[in-house]
């Protein structure tokens, strides 16, 4: 497999393009606008299982880049209760007066331990690339976990200026104690075989930097 095209859970936000965090940001996590007729409002929910078809068109369009590691859709559904989506929302401007909705970005949290999880499969809209929803995805995620009791994040990517800004820092090896470290090799969960950095994963993170953040 080629090392670079299975790199994995990068965040998708395209060559060169730094995500802009929104200046206001309201307490259902919208981005408001100023005028009805100017644009959107941004919000973050849980993911639905009606969602994986989008989630799974974002992450294959960035596998095709070699940005994201393509995914399987049974895969996806099995971890939908993971994922959060953005949406983009026009009030008013659906059938019948309804709110017209466009999914734009998503992100998943994977919990692998007690006070420790990962950041993954975070992708933005192309179209919608450098506008903050990447941040604002990654905001929820980090909100999600610190509801969990989590305390660290853990994140394995080629975006480390956006998961810089975002407060996330570079580790070398992997930043748990022997006792959790023997604990998670039970597991069977592939993304925590690379966060233990084992030899048979390592072709899957060749140039990838290992980035920890603490909440």
């Amino acid at each position: 497999m080629d090392a670079h095209a299975s790199g994995r859970d990068r965040i998708g936000l395209g060559p060169d393009r730094a995500e802009t965090p929104p200046t206001e940001l309201t307490a259902d996590r919208q981005a408001p606008t100023t005028d009805e007729d100017s644009g959107p409002t941004f919000r973050i929910r849980p993911a639905r299982t009606a969602d994986v078809p989008g989630i799974a068109a974002f992450v294959n369009a960035y596998a095709q880049e070699r940005i994201l590691l393509a995914k399987e859709r049974v895969t996806l559904y099995e971890d939908v209760q993971e994922f959060r989506v953005a949406e983009a929302v026009w009030p008013g401007q659906g059938v019948g007066g309804t709110d017209r909705c466009e999914l734009i970005g998503c992100g998943a949290l994977h919990v692998m331990w007690e006070d420790l999880a990962e950041v993954r499969t975070v992708a933005v809209a192309p179209a919608w690339r450098g506008r903050g929803v990447g941040h604002l995805v990654l905001e929820s995620l980090l909100q999600q976990a610190r509801d969990l009791g989590v305390s660290r994040l853990f994140c394995l990517t080629f975006e480390v200026g956006f998961f810089a800004r975002q407060g996330f820092h570079a580790v070398n090896g992997t930043p748990v104690s022997p006792e959790v470290f023997a604990q998670l090799l039970r597991s069977l969960d592939e993304g925590v075989a690379e966060f233990l950095d084992l030899a048979r994963v390592k072709p899957n993170i060749l140039g990838n930097t290992r980035m920890v953040r603490e909440l």
